[in-house]
């Protein structure tokens, strides 16, 4: 009986260990045109099995990379592609540098605090009135998605005020949207709200006391 341990490894596994004896059998065929006519045989039985590759850009593309790795770039055949080089396969992608502007408040996000910094550029005192309103609102949207607690209108307006630099002021913050109407339009009420907060509390609880168990 012949085990796994005592075979070769199989440098892609996904394709399985009959594609890796192919693939070992076609290096081992001295005539050039036979040994292409079997790579592309090796190529077809692949995409088969793969069929979730096709759905991949110039998919074709990567399996001929993928038959060059599982012969560990010692199989002699003409591919319709550039053969890869190992070191460039092995080349590690550069870091994506973190952003590192802080948010004020998270739940607004950033680009909610960046168009009410440039408030200052709105001009027109009909579009100010607008900018005004719809984004008092949708401060008032966000800070019920992300808060637990009711939203009390002058806090979305002393924010609106802050983010604005001064630039959007609520004179009466009892004119917002009612916080029912929002909620219903997000496909909540204030029932469903209680109890999202309250399993959102039983989960935050539970992780907390997971990591209590944890530490001793």
């Amino acid at each position: 009986m012949e085990y796994n341990t005592t075979r070769d490894k199989m440098l892609l596994p996904e394709y399985g260990r009959n594609v890796q004896n192919m693939i070992s059998f076609a290096m081992k065929i001295e005539n050039r045109d036979e040994r292409n006519r079997a790579a592309q045989a090796i190529i077809e039985v692949m995409g088969q099995l793969n069929p979730h590759l096709r759905d991949v850009d110039d998919f074709r593309h990567k399996l001929w990379t993928h038959l060059f790795l599982m012969s560990d770039f010692q199989l002699d055949v003409d591919s319709p592609y550039e053969i890869p080089k190992l070191e460039k396969l092995k080349e590690k992608p550069n870091l994506l540098e973190y952003p590192k502007n802080s948010i004020k408040y998270g739940h607004y996000g950033k680009y909610t605090e960046k168009i009410l910094a440039t408030a200052k550029e709105t001009k027109s005192p009909e579009e100010k009135e607008f900018l005004k309103t719809s984004m008092s609102n949708f401060m008032k949207k966000l800070y019920l998605s992300h808060n637990n607690d009711a939203v009390e209108n002058h806090v979305i307006a002393e924010n609106l005020k802050e983010l604005s630099r001064g630039e959007l002021v609520l004179e009466n913050p009892d004119e917002l949207t009612s916080t029912n109407t929002l909620l219903r339009s997000m496909g909540m009420n204030n029932g469903q709200k209680r109890m999202t907060n309250n399993n959102n509390k039983n989960n935050a609880y539970k992780q907390k006391q997971k990591k209590k168990f944890k530490k001793i």
